[in-house]
């Protein structure tokens, strides 16, 4: 899945999870503080990083990519609030 976001300064960035996992941490449209954020889409993409790994015996180097960019992307901000734009593609609709 990917995941787009948008930093304090307005600049945008997408990212990709190889799973659905993500939508556990983070929610469309919701804001996180910078801080706030990159723990919870670390410890998101490093769940979805071991379920690869459980299911194929590898870790994904695509999640863990992700995860160190938004590492790196986040060290330039000193505060703000990052807002998820687009979660693609969205949970499932639960049948009623």
């Amino acid at each position: 899945m990917r995941f787009a976001v948008r930093w304090p300064d307005g600049a945008e960035s997408s990212h990709y999870s190889p799973s659905l996992v993500m939508h556990d941490y983070l929610s469309t449209g919701e804001s996180y503080g910078v801080v706030d954020f990159v723990a919870r889409s670390s410890e998101a993409l490093d769940a979805a990083g071991e379920r690869v790994r459980a299911a194929y015996g590898f870790a994904c180097t695509s999640a863990m990519a992700s995860r160190d960019e938004i590492a790196r992307t986040a060290a330039a901000y000193g505060a703000g609030e990052v807002t998820v734009l687009l979660m693609e593609p969205p949970l499932p609709a639960v049948a009623s």
